[in-house]
Parts: C-alpha cells; sequence; structure tokens
C-alpha cells in the first residue's frame, strides 16, 4: 500500500473517522486502531467503538485538483490517536504513505520520517455498512431540526436504555421525532413525500454526532433495518446500533384542553430564569413562577442565600391566577430549541405537564412536567 496525500484532506478524513473511536476502551484493543483502505475510488478511513462506525473516503480528485497520487492499492490498521497527531502536526503540505512488509507504516512528510507499526486489515472487524431496509432523502435543514429540537430531551441515563434514543416514526406522510426522559418531552413532525411506515429508536447522542458531520452537506440518506441506522452524506457514512424495544406511548401527553395561556418574549423569559436561578441552589434549578392577568414573576429562593424575584414588562396571561414551579433548566432549554422571538405556555394545572411552543410554529412542541415543591 502506497499514496501521497494532501495533508489538510487527510487531517481532516482522520478526525471524522477518529470521531468513532473510543481510545479508552479495551474490550477489543483493535478498535483503537482505523482502517486506511486505498482502492478505486480513492482513500477510505473507518473508526468503530462498535455502537457507532464512521467511514469517510477521500476521492483522488475533487473539482479537477489532485488529492491523491503515486498509488498503489491496500489496507492496513493505524493506531487512530498517533497518526492524528502526526497529520496535525506535520506543517507542509503532503504526506507520504507506505506500508513495509505489513507490519511498519513509513510516514515521511518534508524532513519528518515516522516509522508506525501497523497491523494486517483482515483483523479488523466486518462491519455491515450497506444501506438495507427503509430508505427515506432528507434535506441538512429538515434533519437538524428533527435532531436540535428534540436530542435535548432525551434521557442521559442507562437505567432505561430506550428513554436514550430518538423514537422515529413515520406515518400518513409524516416523520415524528420524540424524545422524552420521562420529566419532560420533545416533539418535531416534518412532512415527507412517501407513504412509509416505520418505527426506530436511534441512539439521541448517534444523532447528534451526525449533525455535527453533516457541515456542508445538502443532504442526508437514512436507511433503517431491524438493528441500525444508516447515514449517508458527501462521502462518508455512519451506521449505529437501534435500541431494542418499544418506545413509550406519548401520543396523548400533549393536553388537548388548557385553563392558561402565557405569550411572552422569549429572550426576556430566558434572561429573568437565568438571573433568578443564581438562588435556587436548595432546589436544584427549580424556579417559581406566579400568573395573574397583571403580574408575571420569576421568583428563586435558597435558605442558606436568599431569594430572588423578577417580574416581566411585556406578556400577556388569559385564565385565573396560578403558581408553579418547573426545573429552570428544562424550560430554557426547550425555549432555545423553539428558535422563535415569542414563546406561548399552555397550562392545565399547577401539577399537570405544561407545553412550550412556538405560536408561528405547530411541526414542534415542549413538555414539561411541574415541580412539587410542598
Amino acid at each position: 500500500m502506497r499514496f501521497v496525500i494532501k495533508r489538510d484532506e487527510l487531517l481532516k478524513a482522520l478526525l471524522i473517522a477518529g470521531r468513532a473511536v473510543n481510545s479508552k476502551s479495551s474490550a477489543v484493543p483493535v478498535l483503537a486502531n482505523l482502517k486506511l483502505e486505498l482502492n478505486e475510488k480513492g482513500l477510505s478511513i473507518t473508526g468503530s467503538n462498535y455502537e457507532l462506525t464512521i467511514k469517510t473516503t477521500v476521492p483522488y480528485t475533487r473539482n479537477d485538483v489532485e488529492i491523491i497520487r503515486n498509488t498503489k492499492e491496500g489496507a492496513t490498521l493505524v493506531n487512530a490517536k498517533i497518526i492524528t497527531d502526526m497529520a496535525r502536526k506535520i506543517d507542509v503540505d503532503e504526506i507520504n504513505f507506505e506500508v513495509v512488509d505489513s507490519t511498519i507504516a513509513v510516514i515521511t512528510a518534508g524532513k519528518i520520517k515516522y516509522n508506525l507499526n501497523c497491523i494486517k486489515a483482515n483483523e479488523y472487524p466486518d462491519i455491515d455498512l450497506e444501506p438495507n431496509g427503509i430508505q427515506i432523502n432528507l434535506t441538512h435543514i429538515e434533519f437538524s431540526s428533527l435532531v436540535s429540537q428534540t436530542a435535548f430531551a432525551a434521557s442521559l441515563k442507562e437505567q432505561r436504555p430506550i428513554l436514550t434514543a430518538i423514537n422515529l416514526e413515520a406515518a400518513d406522510g409524516v416523520l415524528t421525532a420524540t424524545t422524552t426522559d420521562s420529566a419532560r418531552l420533545a416533539r418535531k413532525q416534518i412532512s415527507i413525500s412517501t407513504d412509509l411506515r416505520f418505527s426506530a429508536n436511534v441512539p439521541a447522542k448517534m444523532m447528534v454526532e451526525v449533525d455535527h458531520l453533516l457541515e456542508n452537506a445538502d443532504s442526508v440518506k437514512v436507511a433503517l433495518s431491524d438493528k441500525k441506522a444508516l447515514f449517508e452524506f458527501d462521502s462518508t457514512v455512519v451506521a449505529t446500533r437501534l435500541i431494542a424495544g418499544d418506545y413509550p406511548n406519548t401520543k396523548n401527553i400533549v393536553p388537548r384542553i388548557t385553563n392558561y395561556e402565557l405569550q411572552v418574549n422569549a429572550s426576556d423569559f430566558l434572561k429573568a430564569i437565568d438571573r433568578v436561578n443564581i438562588l435556587s441552589i436548595d432546589r436544584e434549578n427549580v424556579v417559581d413562577l406566579s400568573l395573574s392577568e397583571d403580574v408575571v414573576e420569576i421568583s428563586a429562593k435558597s435558605t442558606q442565600v436568599g431569594s430572588a424575584s423578577e417580574k416581566l414588562d411585556v406578556f400577556k396571561f388569559t385564565g385565573s391566577n396560578l403558581q408553579i414551579s418547573f426545573n429552570s433548566e428544562f424550560v430554557s432549554s426547550a425555549i432555545k430549541a423553539l428558535n422563535s422571538e415569542d414563546v406561548t405556555f399552555l397550562f392545565v394545572g399547577e401539577m399537570k405537564p405544561f407545553v412550550i411552543k412556538n405560536p408561528e410554529d405547530e411541526s414542534v412542541v415542549q413538555i414539561v412536567t411541574p415541580v412539587r415543591t410542598y
């Protein structure tokens, strides 16, 4: 195996594939390596930790500019961290890479020369990266909206793995992404041109990873089979295992009838929460919201430090007086995910889950469960 490659192109590909390599895992030592394979398509670099696999390909040319030259096809495994550090610190335009006797990768660039131990490529696990099952194409904007407006509400605790997923469900021309950690829920819907029907539980952190990698891609092809999800965009393929089990039935969580409605400026509300939250030390980010037609007040108190309160200048409230307490982090995250100038709160009662939504966009809804403070 031999090639000369543009240093910037190699480093970018190493960083992309390296996101799937868990340097702290020793269960499968070979997965501390990246698989480099030069074939008719270019240089493919694969990284995996079994839960997540990323394969990205550097082509021989791009826009008539030569990227890889002086080649001999082949494959090898090299330590992910070491080769990435090499590429990062090399300060010349091209890197020469050659495998000698299947055990040594000779890497030269300018005055520097590395002899890096490598492993035969056939020792790498055989990972299926074929797009099987149901397939759907999404624009970059559509995919990013599904992730950014829901992923934050997925659970971070592994006790109930199903709650760490984004549930993707398609029916009647609508694709719905749902997350919940039992204390809050986020749901985003987009229209799709097909009548596909499916339900899949994709790890939320993996969806976030794909969203980070999309960068300048215009679209992403999603393939869902029984056990894996595959995301393909530009010259990169990302595969992740699905989470087994039935996602909780959340269809009836959104209240159909509400008794109170608050409309506020999103920025004003967020800033007020942030200011009073300084004193929510005793109750772990819990703040109180007092509502009436004349006054909307956000407050927090601590027996150790004191109390804080702030009244909003501009608001519209409909309903009788109401006092409710909630986790300020949950509400702030929900408001930020809506990405709107104004937000609407819909309340049923002081201990019933309440809705936060963008008054101009019915495709996304956030729900937060109040906190009992007495």
